[in-house]
């Protein structure tokens, strides 16, 4: 099939370069992982990947790391288990 069709997309610098830097590594281009990113959405009739809104507590939580209040902070993965269990 002939390619005939342009995408174009503005993104933030930092992630275009640091996804640039994965796809060589895999030994794609821009182009080829785009082109491999819209068949998998017609594979799946939708998104490759679930999007979910998050619920209240999520949200609540994202907001405390947003605005940089109520943070707790733990050393370990056990101390958080202790506190949260």
């Amino acid at each position: 099939m002939h390619k005939s069709e342009v995408v174009r997309a503005r993104i933030e610098p930092d992630i275009k370069h640091n996804a640039e830097a994965i796809l060589k590594n895999l030994g794609l281009s821009n182009s080829q992982a785009i082109v491999l990113f819209y068949k998998q959405i017609i594979l799946n009739q939708g998104l490759p990947f679930d999007l979910k809104i998050p619920n209240e507590e999520t949200q609540e939580a994202i907001l405390d790391i947003l605005m940089k209040r109520n943070l707790k902070k733990f050393t370990s993965i056990e101390e958080f288990n202790k506190k949260y269990s």
